[in-house]
């Protein structure tokens, strides 16, 4: 359960002010249609992060177990950096939904946003570290859910709210405390 409660928690916080939660702040702006957003979060999270934890659940199999503490410790603490780097939506994934649908454009824009992102590489790292994937990718589509379905659903005043760079300090914080444990913790 640990798994689970750590990879949302990790998650949601790296997610806030993430592109892929700016994207849900466009689509909900400009579509204004909240399920169908939401579930095409829901859906490109699990088949994005299933994968990712895919991978990380592989590399735990076939890399040494020093090397793999060594490497979970330096992607922490990289997370913790990269985290602390704002993204920006250029708000093209939106101009698709005319032709495709509310839901599918979400999908598509969503899947292909968290390609390589933070999220996506935290849950890679997470797998590898727990050996319990659908823990973790259940607990890392959480995360994306609580932080990106308050976006679609109060838009903007998000912002206004809640202090990005302050959450962004903390998420930096947290990364960077699982980066040191990856380290000491086998």
């Amino acid at each position: 359960m640990v798994e689970f409660l750590v990879s949302a928690g990790v998650v949601a916080l790296a997610e806030i002010g993430d592109k892929t939660q700016l994207l849900a702040l466009v689509l909900a702006a400009r579509f204004k249609k909240t399920w169908p957003i939401v579930l095409g979060i829901l859906c490109a999270t699990v088949v994005n992060h299933g994968m990712a934890g895919a991978v990380g659940t592989l590399a735990a199999r076939l890399i040494d177990a020093g090397v793999l503490r060594w490497l979970l410790g330096l992607s922490f603490l990289a997370m913790a950096v990269w985290v602390l780097v704002p993204d920006r939506c250029d708000g093209e994934e939106a101009g698709t939904a005319a032709r495709h649908g509310v839901f599918v454009t979400t999908f598509v824009s969503f899947f292909l946003a968290e390609m390589g992102d933070k999220t996506q590489i935290a849950t890679v790292a997470l797998a590898a570290q727990y050996s319990a994937p659908f823990l973790v990718v259940a607990g890392t589509t959480l995360g994306m859910l609580v932080a990106d379905v308050p976006a679609v659903f109060i838009g903007g005043r998000l912002g206004e709210k809640v202090p990005v760079k302050v959450i962004r300090i903390v998420a930096a914080l947290l990364f960077a405390v699982l980066g040191m444990a990856a380290f000491f913790i086998s």
